[in-house]
C-alpha cells in the first residue's frame, strides 16, 4: 500500500494527511438530504480502513444528513477506541437557524461537539459568507471558542476572494484567530478560484482542502451519466455540472487517456492533479474501504508538467458555483441550495 504523507494545514502546527476523508457519505439517509449516505456499521468499517491506511483528516458539518454524519463519526471513534490526538476533526457551521451570529457559533459548536463525543474540534469551519451577521462578530466569537480550548484552528468554505480578504483584515486588525484552510469548489471541471481566491489564501499562508475533487464522479468514469444512487437522485450534482456538460466532456475525455497511459482508474489521475497544483488535502467521500485504497494510492501517481497543461488546456470559464449570492440579488448557477458541500 502506497505511504501516506503529511502536510501542515496553512499557518497552524495541525499535520494533516494529504487525503480528508469527507463525511457527507455518513449519516441516515433522507428524502430531503441525501438517500445515498451509509449506516454507522459501514461508517465505522470505512474509518477503520482510513485510519489503518494513514488517514488522520476526517471532515463533517453539523448539517450533513441532518446530524447525523457527526453522530455515526462520533460512535465509530469511540467504538474503534481511537485516541483523540491522533485524528485530525472538522466540521461546520452556517447552514442553521442564525447562520454565523455570535449566539448561533456557540449554540452550534456544542451540538457538534456532543455528537462527535469530543471536548474540542481541531478545525472549525464557516461552511458560507454570512450577510446578514458583520464580519467582526463572527471572528470574535470563533476567536472565543479558540481561547475557550473547543477549537484548535478555523477555517472557511466557498466565497468570494474579496470576502475571506476582508475576514482575515479584520482578524489580523482586531488581534482574533485568522482562518488556517480554504474548502473550496476545485476541480479539473471547475478552477474559478484560480483567479482570485486561491491567490489570497496562499497570500496568507492557508491551506488548500477542496471539495468535490472528483466533480461528484463525473472526473471518475468516461461517461457523463451515472446509474448509482446518488446519480438517479443528487440534484444538488445535476444543478453543479450539467449546464457545462459541453464545456467539461473534452476534459473528461482527457483524464480518461491519462490514466489509461497510467495504468490508473481516473480517479487517481483527478486527485493527483490536485496535489500538482499545490492542494495540501482534496475531500475524498468514501463509501466503501475500497474507495479509501484508491484515493491513497492516487498518491503514488506522479503527473509531469506536459500532463498537467494537457490536462488543463480543454478548460474555459465557467459561472460561479460555490459562493453565496448576496441576499436579494440573482443568485448564480449553483448556489442557492443549502446541502450541497
Amino acid at each position: 500500500m502506497t505511504d501516506m504523507r503529511y502536510a501542515r494545514l496553512g499557518w497552524s502546527d495541525i499535520e494533516v494527511s494529504r487525503v480528508c476523508l469527507g463525511g457527507m457519505s455518513f449519516g441516515k439517509p433522507s428524502a430531503d438530504f441525501h438517500q445515498w449516505t451509509v449506516g454507522p456499521d459501514d461508517t465505522r468499517e470505512i474509518i477503520a480502513h482510513a485510519l489503518d491506511a494513514g488517514v488522520n483528516f476526517i471532515d463533517t458539518a453539523n448539517t450533513y444528513a441532518h446530524g447525523t454524519s457527526e453522530e455515526y463519526i462520533g460512535q465509530a471513534l469511540a467504538r474503534l477506541g481511537v485516541p483523540r490526538d491522533e485524528v485530525v476533526l472538522a466540521s461546520k457551521v452556517y447552514f442553521n437557524e442564525g447562520r454565523l451570529s455570535r449566539a448561533a457559533i456557540l449554540r452550534e459548536i456544542d451540538g457538534t461537539l456532543k455528537r462527535l463525543q469530543t471536548d474540542y474540534l481541531d478545525l472549525y469551519i464557516i461552511h458560507r459568507f454570512d450577510y446578514g451577521t458583520p464580519v467582526e462578530e463572527t471572528l470574535e466569537a470563533l476567536d472565543s471558542l479558540v481561547r475557550a480550548g473547543k477549537v484548535r484552528a478555523l477555517g472557511a468554505s466557498a466565497m468570494y476572494a474579496y470576502q475571506f480578504h476582508t475576514m482575515q483584515v479584520a482578524a489580523e486588525r482586531n488581534g482574533w484567530t485568522k482562518f488556517t484552510s480554504m474548502q473550496s469548489h476545485y476541480n479539473l471541471l471547475y478552477r474559478e478560484d484560480e483567479r482570485e481566491l486561491i491567490p489570497v489564501c496562499r497570500q496568507f499562508d492557508v491551506a488548500l482542502t477542496p471539495y468535490s475533487p472528483l466533480a461528484s464522479g463525473h472526473l471518475a468514469r468516461p461517461d457523463w451519466e451515472s446509474s448509482t444512487v446518488r446519480g438517479a437522485t443528487d440534484a444538488v450534482v445535476r444543478n453543479k455540472y450539467d449546464a457545462a456538460r459541453d464545456q467539461d466532456l473534452p476534459i473528461v475525455a482527457r483524464v480518461a487517456e491519462v490514466a489509461s497511459a497510467h495504468g490508473v482508474p481516473m480517479a487517481q489521475v483527478a486527485l493527483a492533479w490536485q496535489w500538482a497544483r499545490g492542494v495540501e488535502a482534496p475531500i475524498v467521500g468514501c463509501s466503501s474501504p475500497a474507495r479509501v485504497d484508491d484515493a491513497v494510492a492516487a498518491l503514488s501517481v506522479t503527473l509531469s508538467a506536459d500532463e498537467v497543461a494537457y490536462l488543463e488546456e480543454p478548460y474555459t470559464a465557467h459561472e460561479l458555483v460555490g459562493p453565496l449570492a448576496r441576499p436579494g440579488e440573482k443568485p448564480l448557477a449553483g448556489t442557492t441550495d443549502p446541502n450541497k458541500k
